[in-house]
């Protein structure tokens, strides 16, 4: 989980992934209420967003997924993300009460 964080573009994607509206203005989705994935952002836009090439994004997202923080779905061709705070908040428990 630490490993995860230990990175500036990861971190940001997680910030950026707690307000996606304000983060990600343009941001092309299909109805992601119809999939039941509101708030969901697709790795298109947030490469676009992190300014590297797709397979670095990928990775850190992929990271971010192994380690729980995020949520993926997949719909057809695209992969939309979102934040799972749940698993953000069992972290900053243990941290304030173990570390």
């Amino acid at each position: 989980m630490l490993k995860a964080l230990a990175n500036e573009t990861r971190l940001d994607i997680l910030k950026w992934l707690t307000d996606p509206d304000k983060y990600f203005p343009d941001r092309k989705e299909q109805n992601l209420e119809d999939i039941d994935f509101t708030g969901g952002v697709s790795v298109t836009d947030i490469q676009k967003k992190t300014g590297k090439a797709q397979s670095t994004t990928s990775h850190d997202l992929d990271l971010l997924v192994k380690a729980g923080f995020l949520e993926v779905k997949y719909e057809g061709r695209y992969s939309y993300f979102r934040r799972n705070d749940k698993t953000l908040k069992k972290l900053a428990k243990y941290l304030k009460n173990e570390v």
